[in-house]
């Protein structure tokens, strides 16, 4: 690996902002100083002002391999996500065959390890028929285990009581749930579809997956998780309702946490007016109420972490009928600046944004050296500028495989200059550096 050289940086790092150079050799963050002149590397970037912070953690996507090549691979997504500031991912299981075996796990981190620009972990898949081998998992071998207590695909819906106490109950390292009550989502359906058919309106979507569907799913998981003592991750959070069931506080102090992704934050039920099936998405987008609460949950730290849910489809599958479109959003390519606009709206500073993208979820899930700019650890770096006239989204060509962005009528204020992955150049004066190399997460639990 390069040794790496960036001078004239603003730092933000650990509720700090400060001026400063830092030195990487061999991957990793060798030297943080107000200057190192006497310093020389292979490569040196003259950051010029612009914010140097730890690159984002992405604690969920799906990158569509193995399985669905047309929409995206590790490789083709790992290199949208490199241009949008994450430095890591953490991908899950809802891929084709299923990660519910350790077979399946190898399989995935293989793949990686010959293709994802960005550093990697996996989460593990729940169904009715591996508790056996989720109750033996090494907690160091995945990142999570997933359980989707609500609509999924093939075998990965759990909704036996039974079940799901067992793996409140064995689970050897924390829980991710997808929270969604599937009954009341389709009686609600088959009352819209009673109406319109096969021509339910875009707009409908989060009247069927509504917020009583939302909260009776969430709830249940956060009782069982009190009732056990599981340490538990909600994901993507949409509705001021469920907020009541979170506590604020630092996450190492927490064994139930929350998630919200980027589209929960930034777009509102107005927009699928415009955006239609393009902001489909499971759990839905709802009202501008439920947004506003989030963004407010966010920063009273009530929400831990900030995720992307990345999740592509062709824009001939988005383009069907209601009950055909596909549940998902491509986001990975502009997560960083989509994140920094809560900063340009004033809604949050750069530090509560470095820690609700990196240290938050460094924490959260014991991620080993990384997720901070410090001495020793890995050299994970996202350089960001602040532009003086905001950039349209539509101006970048799309990276992510399936070609489309619901960004694309949107500008941002930030601009991701430089990604660093674990000391090697990844993204750089808008292009991919194809011969950076990620290296897989490692866990201390």
């Amino acid at each position: 690996m390069n040794n790496l050289l960036v001078r004239n940086a603003r730092l933000v790092n650990e509720g700090r902002e400060f001026e400063a150079d830092l030195l990487v050799r061999h991957g990793r963050i060798e030297r943080i100083a107000s200057s190192l002149d006497n310093v020389q590397a292979a490569l040196e970037l003259d950051a010029a002002g612009a914010w140097l912070l730890p690159g984002m953690i992405d604690d969920q996507v799906h990158f569509r391999e193995p399985g669905a090549p047309h929409k995206g691979s590790i490789a083709s997504e790992s290199r949208a996500a490199v241009a949008g500031g994450i430095t890591s991912f953490m991908d899950m299981p809802n891929t084709q065959p299923a990660t519910l075996t350790l077979e399946a796990l190898a399989d995935k981190q293989r793949r990686a390890a010959a293709g994802s620009r960005a550093n990697y972990a996996f989460h593990f898949g729940v169904s009715h028929d591996n508790l056996d081998t989720i109750a033996a998992l090494d907690p160091c071998a995945v990142a999570g285990i997933k359980v989707f207590m609500g609509a999924s695909t093939g075998n990965l819906l759990v909704d036996d009581p039974q079940v799901l106490e067992k793996l409140f109950i064995y689970a050897p390292t924390l829980v991710l749930a997808h929270c969604e009550h599937t009954p009341s989502i389709l009686e609600n359906e088959r009352w819209w579809r009673s109406r319109h058919g096969e021509f339910i309106p875009p707009a409908a979507h989060p009247l069927i997956r509504d917020a009583e569907a939302c909260y009776r799913s969430s709830s249940l998981a956060v009782a069982l998780a009190r009732r056990f003592g599981t340490r538990l991750h909600v994901l993507h959070l949409t509705t001021a309702r469920e907020l009541a069931l979170f506590q604020p506080g630092p996450v190492a102090g927490k064994r139930i946490t929350a998630e919200v992704c980027l589209h929960h934050l930034l777009f509102d039920d107005s927009d699928y007016a415009t955006l239609g099936h393009l902001i489909k998405c499971n759990p839905a987008i709802k009202t501008g109420s439920d947004r506003d609460a989030l963004r407010r949950a966010l920063a009273s730290d009530v929400i831990d972490v900030i995720g992307t849910d990345h999740a592509p489809h062709t824009l001939e599958e988005k383009r069907r009928v209601y009950s055909r479109a596909p549940a998902g959003l491509p986001l990975v390519q502009h997560a960083l600046p989509a994140a920094l606009e809560l900063v340009s709206e004033g809604l949050l500073s750069m530090a509560q944004v470095v820690h609700k993208t990196s240290h938050a979820v460094a924490e959260l899930f014991a991620i080993r050296e990384r997720g901070f700019l410090r001495e020793g650890y890995w050299a994970d770096l996202a350089l960001v500028e602040r532009l003086a006239t905001p950039r349209p989204a539509a101006a970048d060509p799309v990276l992510a495989r399936c070609g489309w962005s619901p960004f694309q009528q949107r500008s941002f204020h930030h601009l991701v200059r430089s990604t660093v992955v674990s000391g090697q150049l990844a993204w750089h004066q808008g292009r991919v550096r194809d011969q950076c190399q990620g290296l897989p997460l490692m866990f201390d639990r």
